[in-house]
């Protein structure tokens, strides 16, 4: 199922599915991100807040605009698309 990081509940493993355009796709590749690979949202914080995810063992925190703008596919629990 599609949805934005965002939408996406605490604790869920998911897979990007796709990034936004411009330079903010690309300073999201820099950190490591793009379509097909795995995350993990840790959390999300109320009020537009950041959003913190798991990627290859390290924590990333994304902005709320941004992160409304990242589609993951929720993952089933050996990581692939659901």
């Amino acid at each position: 199922m599609k949805m934005t990081l965002n939408a996406l509940e605490d604790g869920i493993r998911a897979i990007i599915s796709k990034m936004p355009e411009g330079e903010c796709g690309k300073r999201l590749e820099a950190l490591g991100l793009y379509p097909g690979k795995a995350i993990t949202k840790i959390s999300g914080m109320p009020f537009r807040g950041p959003v913190t995810v798991l990627l290859d063992q390290r924590q990333i925190a994304i902005g709320h605009g941004v992160s409304s703008r990242l589609i993951v596919d929720v993952a089933n629990p050996d990581g692939k698309k659901a």
